[in-house]
């Protein structure tokens, strides 16, 4: 195959692989731009409050916390990305359909809500807790898999480039509910029936169904990539996905990734970033909307500055980032740009104006940390593990994306008469996680000048 085909295909399957992390963000972030909605459970057919909603949340990184993703990672690295990717992407759709199943009216009026409400007092949360706790692991391997699958296809080349754009991709989805849900569910009827709560479910799940289909495009280029290379690989030394590392993997080898402190400060990076963002926005209407004042129309387009800013700077960075280096300063940058955007929310007069530029510079540093972070795990940990780590890594900041979402909703909870009150303290929250992702940022760069055959800081090899 010519070179320029090869080109050619290797941007195919990396859109192969972002389109099902479109449709998993997409429907994660379903109810985020409508959250102010479970301030008034009376309001509502469906009946959830806060509490309930911060509950639901958390499930999505439960099977994640407790040894889904490691065990799930260590499959990955054992059986190569197209047998356990397409296990969970599968995992991912189930979990989906639970969710629009248990805020659907069928539900409601069905048996086995009756069924359930001798064991549950809210049998709608409870299955779709168990959903979304099926969709977040489903969802969490897809993404291990996806940046494996990038880090098989880009190595040597532009891998930060390519990861910036999945992200990019996928984050896109991200605003597209953000936009479209508030101004898809009709608010005007009282109460709000359960088929306005649901469509943002019903159109997700149609996303997550194609999502499965293109991932099955990827499934068949990957394996004929791997038929055509079959003969210059030594079968002893390929992986699954017919990628050489050199070496079999080994349940030691989780043991030493655990033990490199390096991949444990980019660890602790990782879920003390995507605490401030991810949990952020799951809370967003609800803490924008009485901080500056605005309706839910302008929160949603406000709060759609995160992953758009993301669209166009993701890509951007992580073109950067191969091309000059310097990956560790652009962590640092990016952790100060998240502090400061919740500063601002937090303390900037309750104009709308802040409020955007709070947003926007959220956007920013959600731009520049993953750019340089998630190339550097490969410059850390050996081939053979990269799933293992990948997992590892998400297994860590899962712990924070189920811890934070309780903290919140709980604060959201007890100060529920005074919603100005209740975003100050939820943001004073955000700001202490985001002090800790500024300090290890700069733990990790003073590591990397004390050594620099890690290679943190430098540019992509040609």
């Amino acid at each position: 195959m010519n070179n320029k085909r090869k080109i050619g295909i290797r941007w195919i399957v990396l859109l192969c692989l972002a389109l099902p992390m479109f449709a998993s963000y997409f429907f994660d972030d379903i109810f985020s731009t409508v959250s102010h909605l479970f301030q008034t459970p009376e309001l509502l057919e469906l009946n959830w409050n806060m509490g309930d909603y911060g509950h639901y949340k958390s499930a999505y990184s439960l099977l994640c916390v407790f040894g889904g993703l490691v065990f799930c990672g260590i499959l990955l690295d054992k059986w190569g990305v197209r047998v356990t990717g397409s296990v969970f992407v599968g995992m991912m759709l189930v979990g989906a359909a639970l969710i629009r199943y248990a805020v659907s009216e069928s539900f409601a009026a069905g048996g086995v809500n009756v069924w359930l409400s001798q064991f549950f007092p809210k049998p709608s949360v409870s299955v779709a807790y168990l959903g979304c706790a099926l969709f977040g692991l489903g969802s969490e391997i897809a993404g291990v898999a996806v940046n494996r699958s990038i880090s098989k296809w880009f190595k040597g080349k532009e891998i930060a480039l390519a990861m910036g754009i999945q992200l990019a991709l996928a984050r896109l989805g991200t605003a597209t509910a953000m936009l479209l849900v508030p101004r898809i569910v009709n608010v005007s009827q009282t109460p709000i029936p359960f088929a306005e709560t649901a469509r943002g479910a019903v159109i997700g799940l149609t996303l997550i169904i194609v999502g499965v289909i293109v991932w099955a495009v990827f499934v068949a280029l990957d394996a004929a990539s791997d038929r055509r290379v079959a003969g210059t690989v030594p079968e002893t030394a390929a992986s699954p996905d017919g990628d050489s590392s050199g070496d079999e993997f080994h349940l030691r080898d989780v043991l030493k990734v655990l033990g490199n402190k390096n991949f444990l400060l980019i660890a602790l990076l990782c879920v003390t970033f995507y605490c401030c963002i991810v949990s952020f926005r799951k809370f967003a209407s609800a803490i924008v909307i009485p901080r500056f004042g605005v309706d839910a129309a302008v929160a949603s387009v406000m709060v759609s500055m995160i992953p758009f800013c993301t669209l166009v700077f993701a890509p951007l960075f992580g073109a950067m980032v191969d091309r000059m280096g310097h990956g560790t300063r652009v962590m640092v940058f990016g952790a100060c740009m998240v502090a400061l955007a919740h500063l601002i929310l937090a303390f900037a007069p309750s104009v709308a104006v802040f409020g955007y530029l709070g947003i926007v510079l959220l956007g920013l540093g959600y731009s520049l940390v993953p750019a340089a972070m998630w190339p550097s795990v490969p410059k850390l940990v050996p081939e053979k593990v990269l799933g293992t780590a990948f997992s590892l890594l998400y297994w860590i900041q899962n712990m924070g994306l189920m811890a934070v979402p309780l903290l919140v909703g709980g604060i959201m909870e007890r100060n529920g008469g005074q919603p100005v009150v209740a975003a100050g303290k939820a943001e004073l929250l955000f700001i202490g996680i985001s002090a800790l992702a500024i300090l290890t940022s700069l733990i990790i760069a003073g590591t990397s000048r004390r050594h620099p055959e890690l290679g943190l800081d430098q540019k992509c090899k040609k």
